[in-house]
């Protein structure tokens, strides 16, 4: 079972739980200044190590990027596994994942590691808890670059000290409509924390998720950043329920319309673009929240957030060559066997 099979704490509004920490090699220079020599050393120790068992007990395989074609490449971005950067990125890099997906170890990205853990709903502590375990694990059989005064050092200075970047995905569709989603943006970035869409720096908020993530690594422990990001979460959560609340006391028909309204299209349609779909999964998933939409359930919109990309849509059907207008229709007919 995959990590987004499942649906964890205040998962209707609380789509999923990143936890990364970056980490460099102090036998390696920076990845800028690394020969193709040092970069298949790093990649050949790390996930030799990994994929030989480790001591964490998962078990881990590995995908060797500069060999993988560019649609492969793609769907582990949009399942949140790699970096854009590190897809597009040239030289000796991969990532070694575990079975049910929820850990990834990038290997030659901006940092020679980034540990990344993800989970289900709300759960940063587990996520936490999971990455230092593996953190543990690889700082027990390689030696990392570290300061007394600077902390973890890393390629960029915004990481410097934990390495450690939190971040909680949500479904923020009623902040979306009432426009209080400048004012979340310009609140949480005076505390140090920031929101962006649903992949990151520089995208957008497509169907209305949002990601909020740290800022800082530099001046704070790692738990004390966690604790901040709970709390900015929990505030987040109970806002965007007491918005939805407050609609529905006034349109109720209208929003039981829009959840019905967006079931049907994504039950019956014969072409849905991924812009289309994931809006439609939002305006659904929040009539299941609502309790409007009885048989449909969180992990399978979970599931179905990531399938409807449009690498991921090449990858499940297995035609890698399909232009815009197939990929809509194969699109649609995944998601309508879903339903």
């Amino acid at each position: 079972m995959k990590w987004y099979e499942i649906e964890g704490e205040m998962g209707g509004i609380v789509v999923s739980t990143r936890v990364r920490l970056a980490r460099n090699l102090s036998d390696y220079p920076f990845p800028a200044k690394l020969s193709s020599k040092d970069e298949n050393e790093i990649l050949e120790k790390v996930s030799s190590f990994l994929t030989d068992g480790g001591d964490d007990g998962e078990a881990y395989t590995l995908t060797d990027l500069s060999t993988t074609d560019a649609v492969t490449a793609g769907a582990l971005v949009e399942k949140h596994i790699i970096s854009p950067r590190m897809a597009s990125k040239r030289g000796n890099r991969g990532v070694v994942l575990s079975d049910d997906e929820s850990v990834s170890i990038m290997i030659n990205e901006e940092d020679h590691l980034r540990i990344q853990v993800l989970g289900s709903g709300f759960c940063l502590d587990e996520c936490l808890e999971k990455a230092n375990r593996v953190d543990d694990m690889l700082d027990g059989e390689f030696t990392y670059a570290w300061s007394e005064r600077l902390g973890y050092l890393t390629r960029c200075p915004s990481n410097l000290g934990t390495g450690l970047r939190a971040s909680v995905m949500l479904h923020l569709p009623a902040h979306t409509e009432s426009g209080e989603i400048s004012m979340l943006m310009s609140s949480l970035g005076r505390l140090g924390f920031t929101v962006r869409g649903i992949y990151g720096e520089g995208t957008a908020a497509i169907g209305s998720y949002y990601q909020i993530s740290n800022q800082f690594t530099f001046g704070s422990d790692e738990q004390d950043t966690i604790d901040r990001l709970k709390k900015v979460v929990k505030s987040t959560v109970e806002h965007e329920q007491e918005l939805r609340d407050r609609y529905r006391d006034r349109h109720k028909n209208a929003a039981e319309d829009k959840a019905w309204r967006a079931y049907g299209l994504l039950k019956y349609a014969r072409k849905l673009s991924s812009a289309e779909a994931t809006s439609l999964l939002g305006d659904v998933r929040r009539g299941v929240v609502a309790g409007d939409l009885e048989d449909v359930s969180i992990p399978l919109l979970n599931a179905l957030l990531w399938q409807v990309q449009p690498n991921q849509v090449k990858v499940i059907s297995g035609d890698y060559h399909m232009d815009s207008e197939e990929r809509d229709i194969a699109r649609a007919e995944m998601v309508r066997e879903s339903f």
